[in-house]
């Protein structure tokens, strides 16, 4: 799917979409975690699923697509299905299934080396904003070999409010001494989106589970199909520039 020029707060990261982006104009990349550089949400998905049946609980699928991109799941599914419901008890259910489902390893969005690779060789700095908690994102990124090609990761524990609010993203910026105008996200969920640019932050979003919807699209730069593309969106214009 070629790039797509779709508006929002994004207008000069959107000026430059379709083979256009310089990535001197920027100087950081901020990656999501679950979903855009882990493949992990179809397994989280699964894996509560299973631990809310287990429960003796039925989640309909727009719950599900709710809770994408979120880390207070077990509060959503609380409010849903009432005080009788026990998040400490989901909490524990839910680490022991996704657990057993990433003892083999912790699979990797296609392209996602590649595109680590490249920004280092461009010097462009990087880091993650998560919704996941610290010693799962440490966990996850240690397991599939990229917990040091990163200079910052923001988690749910550092932040009073996690997306769709902007602080995760706001706290990634800080941490690099930058400006969020001079960072570029990319997400794979809505909150996710709606974090990065309620945080001032340039996003192109690559869709896993759930197609942007026009709000959505309205507040991205670009929308492209996993991070080959944007690896190429970048290298076209970093040799042309």
């Amino acid at each position: 799917m070629p790039a797509v020029n779709i508006g929002g707060s994004n207008k000069r990261l959107r000026r430059r979409v379709a083979g256009m982006i310089v990535l001197d104009d920027f100087e950081a990349v901020i990656f999501d975690m679950d979903g855009l550089l882990i493949d992990t949400e179809r397994i989280f998905r699964g894996a509560v699923v299973e631990t809310v049946a287990a429960m003796g609980y039925d989640l309909p699928p727009a719950v599900q697509r709710d809770m994408v991109g979120l880390a207070d799941t077990d509060t959503i599914l609380q409010t849903f299905f009432g005080p009788r419901f026990s998040p400490a008890k989901f909490r524990r259910r839910l680490r022991e299934a996704v657990d057993s489902r990433l003892e083999a390893g912790v699979p990797l969005r296609p392209g996602a080396v590649e595109l680590v690779d490249f920004l280092e060789q461009q010097g462009v700095r990087k880091a993650v904003a998560t919704s996941s908690r610290r010693p799962t994102a440490e966990k996850h990124l240690g397991r599939c070999g990229l917990r040091h090609r990163f200079e910052v990761i923001v988690t749910r524990d550092d932040v009073e409010r996690g997306k769709p609010h902007p602080d995760v993203y706001l706290l990634a910026a800080a941490a690099l001494g930058l400006s969020p105008q001079r960072c570029i996200a990319l997400e794979d969920s809505f909150n996710g989106v709606r974090a990065a640019n309620g945080a001032g932050v340039p996003v192109i979003m690559v869709p896993d589970l759930l197609q942007p919807t026009t709000e959505i699209a309205a507040l991205c730069a670009t929308v492209m199909d996993d991070l080959h593309q944007i690896r190429k969106l970048f290298s076209e214009r970093s040799v042309t520039a």
